[in-house]
This record gives structure tokens, C-alpha cells and sequence, in this order.
């Protein structure tokens, strides 16, 4: 019974370590990006294609992870569809632009 009680709480342990690496990722890294956007106003050397495969991952899992009930999984791709989806509308809007 011990072994069972310790490997449940290893479990919990390492999805609040992925939740806190996930939202790091996207709450550190994705608003970097976007205020470099916002200053610049060029995202021509940025890849639409892989923020957009991003985003629609970020749903997938998000999905997933309700339909499941798993709190790590939708709590920390969520986040992902917002910060991938505002870099997105950056990366269009910014698209074949040269600083003035």
C-alpha cells in the first residue's frame, strides 16, 4: 500500500512540474516573441506554419484533456491556445512588412 501511496504522489509531483514547465513555456516565451513582434512589426522570419501546428496541438490537447478531467493536461495547453493564437494574429498582420 506504501509503494502504491508514493507512486500516486510521484505522479501528482511531476504533473505540477509539467504545468509549471508548460506555462513557463508559454507565459515566459510566447509574450517575448509577441512584444518583439509589436516593436519590430516584421515576423518574416517567423514560421506561420509552425505556430498554426502549434495552435491547433494546443486544441487537440486542450480537448483531450477535458474530455479526460485532467486539470495538467487542459490547464497547461490552454494557455497554449491563447499565447500561440495572439502570436498567429501577430505573424499575419506583421507578414512582408520592412522597419521603417
Amino acid at each position: 500500500m506504501a509503494v502504491i501511496e508514493k507512486s500516486l504522489k510521484m505522479i501528482k509531483l511531476l504533473g505540477i512540474l509539467t504545468l509549471v514547465a508548460s506555462w513557463s513555456l508559454k507565459l515566459l516565451g510566447f509574450p517575448g516573441q509577441i512584444r518583439k513582434l509589436i516593436k519590430t512589426k516584421n515576423s518574416d522570419s517567423l514560421s506561420l506554419l509552425l505556430f498554426s501546428i502549434s495552435f491547433i496541438s494546443y486544441v487537440l490537447w486542450t480537448t483531450y484533456g477535458i474530455l479526460k478531467n485532467d486539470y495538467v493536461i487542459y490547464l497547461g495547453q490552454g494557455v497554449g491556445i491563447l499565447a500561440s493564437g495572439i502570436t498567429i494574429v501577430y505573424i499575419i498582420k506583421y507578414r512582408n512588412t520592412k522597419e521603417k
